[in-house]
């Protein structure tokens, strides 16, 4: 058996490896149209910033290596034109002297990426513009860095490519600035965790221009550097313009053969990773997949499901018989000493998807109170309300955010519920986590919420309340913590006294509890509803509505035990 993989990296790379781990005399042709065949892609935003120096370390395995070791004869700078399915042959062209040849194949594997967009506006096509996808993309914009050493740059796009090259460029010393045309970055986000990332972004440097979008690239007459003309009416002059607006997939090739597309035009498979040629497959940021926790079609382009996907397919060419399953879209983002991630759903996801959802907050410490160095995240996690199964899950944080986003995305790929979730048994020790791990108390807010034990309401319904009487805003912190900042018309009784005060709270109206970070709150509710109060706890408490709706900075340090802000 002859098998063709077009596209290297970690689609087409991984399925030639596999497909010779397990088939030692199957034939491997592998097309790649770079000079790389299999390079950390994630990793190129750090070697613009020089936090990866040697530009080697970001070739995994160059082709000679990889031939030598897997037996697998390696064609780089060359591009496949063609796909002829009837006589089972690909037209492919060698780009360093122009030659054409045929090629043919038994089965065929696509691996062809997602390629930058770029907006169409005038200038946008400029060569100068540069996007970052290749090893040659990022060696090219680290040596005109490095020659022309530009004072300003503007990044397009607030995604994760565009989030990691701002922050490399700024820790290059470039001053930057980022355009995104939404009201947010990183869209994995819902928009109140995105406010705590873009209040961070400033305090590090980075000009973030929101709900603004480029009109127009415009050549400087001094004939360095570009223009970039916004949709406000500004313009900015920038000594490098890098696009980084998102990514659509490669799929002419694939529509050209008359293969079946679907979302976005990416390439369509089943299961086993067949497109809707049974000779041919395809894998990687070229094809829809299902999202796991919705069921439904997806465009989801990263390095995990890609892998995933192309050790199947190469499994079912060799004769197996494996399944991909979906992809929940789990990613991580280093932006300075913050981290964020997110897995399964946001809620824009499942109110698009018409899913039932309700949605807890919460604010614990990366590990115990009481060992130094602890450090506040903020965890947001959807749920469905009938059984309590975990859907998704957001976090912000300075340290452990990936231990703690990859448990919700085991729980959500196990189907796991809040019950689930409460009964964990995870490692504990004071300078890892805590004895209730952030995981357990989501199970836990979630069961007394299910339980009707307190009943909560969010930062944004905060906003409407009225402010005539006829509900009660109660501050439960202390009284220096009040006079901090609290919501309008908020009256302050401690926690701590609140029940030789309860003449103070009229019975006769609901009472919206306000707090730090929610767990008071939660206190304070279970006392106020055992005497006859109609009662809600603020989602996320007041540190979070501050973050969120003015703007506040982002809290680093951890509360006191009891849940005080320091």
């Amino acid at each position: 058996m002859k098998v063709v993989i077009v596209g290297g990296v970690a689609g087409g790379a991984t399925a030639a490896a596999r497909l010779r781990r397990l088939d030692e005399s199957v034939e491997i042709v592998m097309i790649e149209r770079s000079g790389f065949i299999s390079y950390a892609n994630c990793g190129l935003p750090y070697f613009i910033g020089g936090v990866i120096e040697d530009a080697g370390e970001l070739t995994l395995q160059p082709p000679e290596s990889f031939d030598a070791r897997f037996n697998v004869d390696v064609r780089v700078k060359q591009e496949v034109l063609s796909i002829d399915r009837t006589a089972k042959t690909v037209t492919v062209r060698k780009l360093d002297d122009g030659t054409e040849y045929v090629e043919g194949y038994d089965k065929l594997l696509l691996s062809p990426g997602a390629k930058p967009v770029r907006p169409p506006v005038p200038g946008a096509d400029d060569e100068r513009i540069m996007t970052l996808r290749t090893v040659e993309d990022t060696l090219r914009i680290r040596s005109y860095i490095d020659e022309k050493q530009p004072k300003r740059a503007v990044v397009v796009g607030g995604g994760s490519i565009g989030l990691e090259v701002a922050e490399n460029l700024i820790e290059s010393g470039i001053e930057t600035s980022l355009v995104e045309l939404s009201p947010q970055v990183f869209p994995p986000f819902d928009f109140d965790m995105a406010c705590m990332v873009h209040a961070h972004l400033r305090d590090h440097g980075l000009d973030l221009r929101l709900e603004t979008g480029a009109n127009a690239f415009e050549r400087l007459e001094s004939g360095e550097g570009m223009r970039v003309v916004l949709s406000d009416g500004s313009a900015i002059d920038a000594d490098l313009v890098i696009m980084g607006v998102g990514v659509a997939p490669e799929t002419t090739l694939a529509a050209d053969a008359g293969l079946e597309l679907g979302i976005r035009k990416a390439i369509v498979v089943d299961s086993h990773m067949r497109t809707s040629d049974p000779n041919i497959y395809a894998v990687g940021d070229a094809v829809q997949v299902k999202q796991s926790v919705t069921c439904q079609d997806a465009f989801i382009a990263l390095a995990g499901p890609a892998n995933k996907e192309a050790r199947i397919a190469a499994t079912n060419i060799a004769g197996g018989d494996m399944e991909y399953l979906g992809s929940q879209g789990s990613s991580i983002l280093k932006l300075f000493d913050l981290t964020i991630a997110a897995t399964g759903l946001n809620e824009k996801g499942a109110q698009a998807a018409g899913i039932d959802y309700k949605v807890v907050v919460l604010r614990p410490d990366s590990h115990a109170e009481f060992y130094p160095g602890g450090t506040m995240m903020t965890m947001k996690v959807l749920y469905a309300p009938a059984d309590g199964r975990i859907l998704g899950a957001q976090i912000v944080g300075f340290e452990s955010i990936d231990k703690h986003i990859d448990v919700f995305a085991t729980a959500i790929r196990a189907e796991m519920t809040a019950d689930d979730l409460a009964q964990l048994d995870l490692a504990y020790a004071p300078p890892f986590s805590s004895a209730k791990d952030p995981a357990n108390l989501a199970g836990y807010v979630i069961q007394n919420l299910r339980a009707g034990l307190f009943k909560s309401y969010s930062i944004d319904e905060s906003e409407d309340l009225p402010r005539d009487g006829s509900v009660t805003l109660l501050d439960i912190r202390t009284p220096e913590e009040f006079a901090n900042g609290s919501l309008d018309g908020a009256i302050n009784v401690c926690v701590d006294g609140i029940r030789e005060h309860l003449d103070e709270i009229p019975k006769d109206r609901p009472v919206y509890v306000i707090c730090g970070m929610g767990m008071r709150g939660y206190v304070a509710c279970r006392v106020l509803e055992q005497h006859g109060y109609d009662c809600k706890n603020l989602m996320g408490g007041f540190a979070f509505y501050r973050e969120v709706k003015r703007g506040g900075g982002l809290r680093k340090k951890s509360a006191t035990a009891c849940g005080a802000e320091l």
